[in-house]
């Protein structure tokens, strides 16, 4: 049996852990912790933990502020995208967990877009057409977070597609994660979700949540330094591995 200060212990390890491969790719924190939480531990109680340490890794992913204006400014269409999609897809289908064949679905599309991208081929998005593929993947991205709290699918593959540099692709997720974060949060409040008998304990879950937020960040340091050392066709293939492994989890 899991006593509390194993789980204490259990928990911290996984977050860093969560933040490191955070930290290399950009992506995967959520992911990686509700997998190996859920094996001491409920998976409501894993995700009330998970809370503010996703929100607070998305927004240090935005970093640096200096080049977010000129990001908001190329992306600004795809975010208003991303919060439509996100409140209509609440609004017409009740949230995450409505529709349980979306999982499974996304699972298996995230597989085939990342074999695709292991196979070498890319595409660019021309410069006349990113304001409008934007806002339609915006709204895509969102409608698919209403149903599966997963929003990766097709904000990355959209975001890959503009020939950004490195560290400009990991502010974008960051950017969008960020506003799909926030923009689920304010759909499933607005449905009441989450607000049920256990209301009563959300100042624990909320201190509880902020504490992960130590190791997670400690582990995204750790992993940014190491993405440094990585060159572009590694970074590339660890992405499109970590994409891999998240349809792989959801298909299953």
């Amino acid at each position: 049996m899991w006593n509390e200060g194993w789980m204490a212990a259990a928990a911290i390890a996984v977050f860093g852990l969560a933040g490191c491969v955070k930290g290399v790719v950009g992506l995967g924190l959520p992911t990686v912790s509700m997998a190996l939480l859920a094996v001491f531990m409920p998976p409501a109680q894993a995700a009330a933990l998970l809370l503010l340490p996703s929100l607070v890794t998305n927004l240090v992913q935005m970093r640096p502020v200096a080049g977010l204006q000129p990001l908001l400014q190329r992306l600004g269409w795809m975010q208003l995208g991303i919060v439509l999609g996100t409140l209509g897809g609440v609004a017409l289908w009740g949230g995450v967990g409505s529709l349980p064949a979306a999982r499974p679905a996304l699972g298996l599309a995230l597989v085939i877009y990342a074999l695709w991208g292991l196979s070498g081929l890319r595409w660019q998005t021309p410069a006349p057409h990113q304001a409008w593929l934007g806002a339609a993947c915006g709204l895509l991205t969102g409608a698919i977070t209403a149903v599966t709290g997963v929003f990766v699918v097709p904000a990355v593959a959209f975001l890959q597609s503009l020939g950004l540099s490195r560290p400009a692709l990991m502010q974008a997720m960051g950017l969008c994660f960020t506003t799909s974060t926030l923009a689920l949060g304010a759909g499933l409040l607005w449905q009441g979700q989450g607000l049920g008998a256990q209301a009563q304990e959300m100042g624990l879950g909320l201190l509880a949540s902020a504490l992960m937020l130590i190791p997670a960040l400690a582990g995204m340091h750790w992993g940014e330094l190491l993405r440094e050392k990585l060159s572009p066709e590694l970074f590339r293939k660890l992405l499109m591995l970590s994409l891999l492994a998240l349809g792989a989890y959801l298909c299953f």
